[in-house]
């Protein structure tokens, strides 16, 4: 207030109420990968986090996918296609976040398709991220390609980097979780957890199996997805099925004719037509007069589809966080373009993935009849501590902390009194009491699900105020989900 010198009327405002404390995003998600190109109106967004909003955001400034490459062979005079060149899924992981309820989300592209697929680059992708306080969680879909001991490296350094920031969690793939688990010591989930050190595990949730998709349409597969040295191969595939010759023959039916022009046009067309039209139009005719040839595309588009789970379960905690609230299990929860799992999970097989004895529990994604594939599973890396058993109550701490932690920074500097202490105490005291009318804390009444304790005596010492710390003690209850349901039945005696 000025100092009165003038005579007349002054008007004095006082703040009635507390400063309020904002929720933090909870379902921000980063991604590192490989990317078309990383471009924002000529400056390069390489090694850099960006925020997008959509699929359609993503292709502006960072490209589609590659056109991927299949080398065509014959093996018991069956067509075999097999995947040549970088295995790129970037773009089709965050397709498959998108249809499972993905939002906002940060980028961090490491390379373009030029580049080799390797350690390095995708660790250096994780260290721009130390100074984005946005993202809740980090995905790699790529780790999963490269080699097995690189794979785990560059998982425990997710794990380390989630621990040390300790405001988002990892979500990690298991290396070849396409494979059933066998008794050996080639079992994959074994040598997951034999991969994987202690360290920052209530930091992690990791998912199997793999899963069959619909990401990739027929309609995206033509000709070009063959390699130029299988061109040759599938002519002569062609020729054996509608049983022709390469060559003209005096009186043939002229259908055999037109076949052979089709398939001698091949390579010609594949050489000329710059913008693909006419060979997408070529392929389409070839679809529908050759099942052959249609099995082909379908092969290809089967493996294009085979998915690690990770992106998609980004998007399912987006979805959950978004309807029920970050304290809701990101499980028992559908799964969008999904065909199948790739190995059928049983309730005793999934046993040792939820309890195992070094607690690196493995969360499962099951069918269900007249369910479809659903999340079975909602447990952390850190499976035996009763603290981080669950992913949703490390998740929903995070965001008490984060979001208490950013309210408080108004009061740095401020006196270390009991005002200001009071204050601090009615500001988070409102913030736990609207969670916890959400159903975000457990208790039947306030008291039961938070406390907040801060002030002299209690919390701090007469050293603490002379050094100008300020010590705030917040108790809570968070909710824990239903895991296990028992039902108890017995017969009774006949009454009437």
């Amino acid at each position: 207030m000025p100092p009165m010198k003038t005579p007349g009327v002054y008007i004095v405002e006082k703040d009635a109420f507390p400063n309020s404390v904002v929720e933090v995003a909870t379902a921000v998600p980063a991604f590192i990968g490989y990317t078309e190109r990383a471009e924002n109106v000529h400056k390069s967004l390489l090694n850099k986090p960006f925020r997008i909003t959509s699929l359609v955001e993503y292709i502006q400034y960072f490209g589609e996918g590659p056109v991927p490459q299949y080398e065509l062979s014959q093996s018991d005079n069956e067509p075999v296609v097999t995947a040549t060149g970088q295995p790129y899924i970037f773009y089709n992981a965050l397709r498959f976040f998108f249809q499972n309820g993905g939002g906002p989300c940060y980028i961090i592209s490491v390379g373009n398709y030029t580049d080799e697929i390797s350690l390095q680059p995708l660790q250096k992708g994780i260290k721009p991220l130390e100074k984005e306080q946005e993202p809740t969680m980090l995905v790699i879909p790529e780790a999963v390609k490269l080699q097995q001991a690189d794979c785990y490296t560059l998982q425990e350094n997710m794990l380390d980097h989630c621990g040390e920031m300790e405001s988002r969690v990892a979500i990690l793939d298991i290396y070849q979780g396409y494979l059933p688990r066998t008794n050996d010591d080639e079992d994959v989930i074994t040598a997951f957890r034999d991969g994987i050190s202690t360290n920052h595990l209530s930091y992690g949730a990791t998912y199997y199996p793999w899963l069959h998709t619909t990401i990739v349409s027929p309609q995206e597969l033509d000709l070009n997805n063959l390699s130029s040295g299988s061109i040759e191969t599938l002519q002569g595939i062609l020729y054996k099925e509608f049983n022709i010759s390469p060559s003209a023959n005096e009186g043939e039916d002229p259908r055999t004719g037109q076949i052979r022009d089709l398939i001698n046009s091949i390579p010609s067309v594949m050489e000329d037509d710059q913008h693909g039209h006419k060979v997408k139009e070529l392929s389409l005719t070839l679809t529908a007069i050759s099942p052959t040839f249609s099995n082909i595309m379908l092969d290809i588009q089967k493996d294009l589809n085979f998915l690690p789970p990770a992106s998609a379960m980004a998007g399912v905690y987006t979805m959950v966080d978004n309807n029920r609230g970050v304290w809701k299990a990101p499980a028992n929860v559908s799964l969008s373009s999904v065909i199948a799992p790739s190995v059928n999970i049983s309730h005793a097989e999934q046993e040792d993935l939820n309890t195992p004895l070094n607690g690196k529990a493995v969360n499962a994604l099951r069918t269900f009849i007249g369910e479809g594939i659903l999340v079975w599973g909602a447990r952390t890396l850190d499976g035996n501590s009763n603290d981080w058993r669950y992913i949703n109550v490390r998740r929903t701490m995070i965001m008490l902390e984060q979001s208490i932690k950013a309210a408080c920074q108004a009061y740095v500097f401020e006196p270390n009194v009991a005002n200001t202490w009071i204050t601090i105490k009615g500001m988070i005291e409102n913030f736990l009491s609207g969670i916890w009318k959400q159903g975000g804390l457990a208790g039947a009444k306030p008291n039961d699900a938070y406390s907040v304790s801060v002030g002299l005596g209690s919390t701090m010492t007469s050293e603490d105020i002379l050094e100008g710390i300020m010590r705030v003690t917040v108790l809570v209850a968070i909710s824990r989900p239903a895991e296990f349901i028992e039902m108890t039945f017995q017969q009774q005696m006949q009454k009437s």
